[in-house]
């Protein structure tokens, strides 16, 4: 994995752990190809309402967030949340 796949990983991981219950359990994966990059975010049964939010705020405002720093590296990042 290169450094901006990292940085956006850490990215992610921090602002979930900062909203969860149990930042322990939080784990991000990111998939790179070519112009794409995935990012799958799993964190405890019990907490994912607390990373989606209400009607999907918190989870657009992360979308949001990530979506700013791909532009900047010229590379779409799509991020999933995961059961």
């Amino acid at each position: 994995m290169n450094t901006v796949a990292t940085q956006m990983d850490q990215l992610v991981s921090q602002i979930a752990q900062s909203l969860v219950d149990r930042p322990q359990d939080v784990l991000v994966n990111a998939i790179e190809s070519n112009n794409t990059m995935v990012l799958e975010l799993r964190v405890a049964k019990e907490d994912i309402g607390k990373v989606i939010g209400k009607q999907g705020r918190t989870a657009q405002a992360m979308r949001t967030i990530i979506g700013a720093v791909s532009s900047k590296i010229k590379k779409h990042a799509v991020l999933e949340i995961l059961e």
